[in-house]
């Protein structure tokens, strides 16, 4: 079976929103960009480097299809353009970006997802989609670039709803700026 990895970049307060610094309206746009570091550009490339398809919600697919499909490099580029890329979304009616799939029930087609051949699914950004894959159980990992900085609000990984989920701690690590690269794994 297939193991859905969702990966996060976050900060101290839980704001997952904007980090790249025009994504979204937020004052605070950008503030991953300060902490930018060898160690933590190569967790991402190996991160990417060890699936074979991206899981996406609505919005982070169309930003990602207005910008990747433009680019070229071994590293970022070429992986995801190349790969399979299924989008969740009960209103998108076709996808143009290549190798594209649109899945239209959460719990029923990434459940089926998780079922056929081929190795590890990464989700990236998403809020929305991991909120509900949450919900479902369907997370087998979550990794968390949690950021040394606190930017007072904005979209949230884990919302108010009451509902309980605990995770076990399977990796750690701190790079020499501060960011915690923390991996957990749901438990019952």
């Amino acid at each position: 079976m297939r193991k859905i990895i969702v990966s996060e970049f976050i900060t101290l307060d839980g704001v997952m929103e904007a980090p790249g610094g025009n994504e979204t309206p937020h004052p605070h746009g950008g503030w991953q960009f300060k902490y930018s570091s060898p160690e933590a550009g190569k967790y991402k490339i190996d991160e990417l480097a060890s699936v074979d398809a991206l899981l996406l919600g609505k919005n982070t697919y169309e930003m990602f299809a207005a910008y990747w499909p433009g680019q070229v490099g071994p590293e970022f580029a070429d992986p995801i353009n190349r790969m399979p890329k299924y989008v969740v979304s009960s209103s998108l009616q076709k996808v143009e970006w290549n190798n594209s799939h649109i899945l239209r029930d959460v719990a029923k087609d990434v459940a089926a997802l998780k079922q056929t051949d081929g190795d590890d699914i990464l989700v990236y950004g998403s809020a929305t989609l991991v909120k509900a894959l949450l919900h479902h159980d369907l997370i087998d990992e979550l990794r968390l670039m949690m950021f040394p900085t606190s930017i007072g609000g904005g979209l949230r990984l884990f919302d108010d709803n009451r509902e309980l989920k605990k995770f076990e701690l399977k990796h750690s690590r701190a790079t020499d700026n501060g960011v915690l690269i923390l991996e957990y794994q749901p438990i019952s």
